[in-house]
């Protein structure tokens, strides 16, 4: 019988014309006794998109019909956009009215009407609703008469509002967040109805705001009985049956190094000086495989999840806790089982060895960040006198960490090292003190380690070449990059080498040049804008940002439900030192999917998390409307504004609130241009602010603007001075054409003023000024 893949190539073949059922039996020689799988194979097809069948009553693929299937993104203005399924694809925009009751998160099939030009991109319409995103949406209540109410949907970007019924309102009132099982459109009008399946609780009651977003982005707080049934199965003993076939490593010294909250340790690391002058790097990663069987409860709902949530006030684990805080936990002097990856690292930093198998280990200490940096960093007497016996070890892992960085940037690997929020909350959930998380050397330290292991792996398993899940990180959009190419050359850079052969050595080179200079804000900002997000595939294609030929994720099972499956197939193979055909052909099927569903349940907890810190950060400044604070332009948008704190949280100056000219904004140089007095806003400005309002329920925060500090170019002083002569005239260059942003009230338009030529460089100009590398 054929597959949906066979099929699907079938009809992609430049021959084929769309045929009927009949004429598909015949094409395809179906028999008689296949045919009744075969119609329910296409109808399964058909339901997910995959073939459409048209009016005539024939079959195609989406592509040779005109069609593009993909996920609708929504928007909060009312438009949205189709992300297609096919990569390299431009996103569809798709406006209010040709939506026809699609919402954000659905699948869809949509027609291109508008085909793109050099400055718009393809606009079309959804024809047809696949699959519906979301099932249920959070929102607040408000009752309207006492036959039906109304729900605003929390998440702006589904655009309607839903209408419940009397009789489904189950006693919600006026001010409840309650959770909305969506019935059905009604076609013509941007609403839906629906009825109450939970009511929450009113809107200003403690812990409402984060139980609203658990709900809205549909993190499962609970196991389900069958999953807490085979967690309590599993014992929290070691036996003997268990310790076959794996490596006793209880005398080496190791320990884990983490935040000082966490409780799920899924990594410990040990070290030891080689006769040879090398040093024997260990990592270690619970062996979580050994009890999450593959296809068992605990594996299905582990799918399902992807991965362990972390917001501000909980963890919502990917694992029960009597496994991610138990038995798999490599909690201090216990036995615990593992997969090792030993590296022999020469004093260059060069793996020349490796070996990776199961393993029986015991954690001598469970240290932090904050004490490791204090031993080998501060070099704090007490903490060492504490720990005396570690204390060589740890120096060893700081030298090797050290060397081990320096190769990875040596050899091109991107470090963005932006800085992150910790939210500090008290035992009734409200913020009371917001700072940046530290990245010391302990945190660097474990990062190069485990870096060191996920790439060897990666290596390892390629080579031999199973099937595997790789994490990738694919080359820059070459549009993107160009457009990045161009906003450099106005701080005076060149990037050697075109954007469609950009290696990432370039981009750090240039990274490490605009370190502590006034445009290394801006500069940073814009390159992370025009890179890919990673992501899971079942192939390895690299990472880019690593420079990483082979990558993967093996160093938390406990809580990322790729490195669980590599266990799986790593401790398979290592048992049975090959795979089978079927279990090959198995895996082929499986990986694809599994990295998919991992890809998107991973950007689902990150926009939960940053959701909750963003809530909690406007929460924080709701007693702090008036005060003024110093800030950094963080961001430039045609709309205004975006300033950062020192303490990382950000607010937006609207455009509105710049009364004293007509901006325009600059796209190739994220610049807010006055149309008058030329002056010019842009990333990196220390501007000084006033917290003017604060929004909750959008997670937004307004400043005014009451200084702002323009930052100076590091450059010699006579080319400051005739560009300062210049400058003028070449902001205005930059609005010609472009019709002014209103600010309040009418602008008059400007003649447009005539092109000049470029001139280019005088003789005897010093080469200093052009920075190519």
């Amino acid at each position: 019988m054929l597959s949906e893949q066979q099929i699907e190539e079938f009809m992609l073949t430049k021959a084929y014309k769309p045929l009927t059922f009949e004429e598909l039996i015949v094409e395809l020689s179906i028999s008689e006794d296949e045919r009744e799988t075969f119609e329910n194979l296409m109808e399964h097809m058909e339901n997910e998109g995959r073939i459409v069948r048209t009016r005539a009553g024939r079959y195609g693929v989406p592509e040779r019909l005109h069609l593009i299937r993909g996920v609708l993104q929504g928007s909060s203005k009312g438009f949205g956009f189709v992300i297609p399924d096919q990569p390299n694809k431009p996103d569809i925009f798709i406006r209010l009215d040709d939506l026809h009751g699609a919402i954000d998160q659905d699948v869809v099939l949509a027609r291109i009407h508008t085909r793109k030009s050099d400055s718009r991109r393809p606009e079309g319409e959804i024809v047809r609703i696949i699959k519906r995103g979301r099932e249920q949406i959070v929102g607040l209540f408000s009752q309207l008469t006492s036959h039906f109410g109304l729900v605003v949907p929390d998440d702006k970007r589904v655009n309607a509002d839903i209408f419940i019924p009397g009789e489904l309102c189950k006693g919600a009132t006026d001010g409840q967040k309650v959770v909305v099982k969506l019935l059905q459109f009604v076609p013509g009008r941007h609403t839906a109805e629906g009825e109450v399946i939970e009511v929450l609780g009113h809107k200003d009651d403690p812990g409402i705001d984060i139980i609203s977003i658990i709900r809205k982005h549909g993190l499962p707080e609970d196991f389900p009985q069958a999953v807490e049934q085979e967690a309590e199965q599993i014992t929290e003993t070691i036996s003997t049956e268990d310790r076959q076939g794996r490596r006793d490593l209880r005398d080496r010294m190791m320990v884990t190094i983490d935040g000082e909250d966490a409780k799920d340790l899924d990594d410990a690391v040990s070290v030891e000086a080689l006769p040879n002058g090398h040093v024997r790097l260990g990592v270690h990663i619970a062996d979580v495989s050994y009890y999450v069987k593959e296809g068992s409860a605990l594996d299905r709902e582990a799918y399902e999840r992807g991965c362990s949530v972390y917001l501000v006030d909980r963890v919502i684990p990917m694992l029960p806790r009597r496994l991610s805080n138990g038995i798999c936990s490599l909690n201090p002097h216990v036995e615990r089982l593992a997969l090792t990856c030993d590296m022999e690292i020469d004093g260059n930093g060069q793996i020349v060895d490796h070996e990776i198998y199961p393993s029986l280990i015991q954690t001598n200490e469970r240290m932090t960040y904050h004490d490791v940096k204090k031993i080998i960093i501060d070099h704090d007497e007490e903490l060492i006198e504490r720990y005396q016996p570690l204390v060589s070890h740890f120096r060893l892992m700081g030298h090797l960490a050290e060397i081990l960085r320096k190769k990875r940037f040596e050899r091109g690997a991107i470090d963005f090292n932006f800085p992150e929020a910790k939210v500090i909350i008290d035992e009734d959930g409200k913020p009371i003190e917001i700072r940046r998380r530290p990245r010391t050397a302990a945190e660097q330290l474990i990062e190069e380690f485990m870096l060191a292991a996920n790439e060897t792996v990666a290596e390892h398993f390629c080579r031999l070449d199973i099937p595997f899940l790789y994490r990738i990180h694919e080359s820059p959009d070459i549009e993107r990059l160009q457009s990045f190419y161009e906003f450099v050359n106005t701080f005076g850079y060149t990037i050697k080498g075109k954007a469609d052969k950009v290696r990432p050595r370039v981009l750090q080179k240039l990274l490490e040049k605009i370190e502590g200079k006034p445009e290394e804000t801006v500069i940073s900002t814009v390159l992370l804008r025009s890179m890919k997000q990673a992501k899971y595939a079942a192939e390895s294609v690299g990472h880019f940002g690593l420079a990483a030929t082979f990558y993967t994720h093996f160093t938390s099972p406990i809580r990322r439900y790729p490195d669980l499956v590599i266990h799986r197939i790593i401790r398979e193979v290592l048992t049975k030192g090959t795979l089978s055909l079927e279990r090959i052909d198995e895996l082929n099927t499986y990986l694809p999917d599994a990295a998919h569903q991992s890809s998107v349940r991973e950007r689902v907890a990150v926009d939960a998390e940053r959701e909750t810190v963003a809530l909690k950060q406007a929460e924080f400044m709701q007693d702090k409307i008036g005060q003024e604070f110093p800030g950094t332009i963080s961001s430039v948008t045609n709309f205004g504004l975006f300033v950062e704190l020192p303490n990382l949280i950000e607010g937006m100056i609207h455009l509105s609130y710049l009364t004293d000219d007509y901006y325009h904004f600059d796209d190739r140089s994220y610049t807010l241009i006055g149309e008058r007095t030329a002056r010019v806003f842009r990333i990196g400005d220390q501007v000084r602010i006033r917290v003017s309002q604060v929004n909750l329920d959008e997670r937004k925060i307004d400043f005014e603007l009451l200084e702002h500090i323009s930052q100076k170019r590091d450059q010699p002083e006579q080319k400051t001075k005739r560009r300062k002569r210049k400058g003028t005239k070449g902001n205005r260059k930059a609005l010609k054409e472009k019709k002014p942003i209103k600010n309040g009230s009418k602008a008059e338009k400007k003649p447009a003023m005539k092109k000049k030529k470029k001139k280019g460089l005088k003789k005897g100009k010093p080469k200093s000024q052009k920075r190519t590398f």
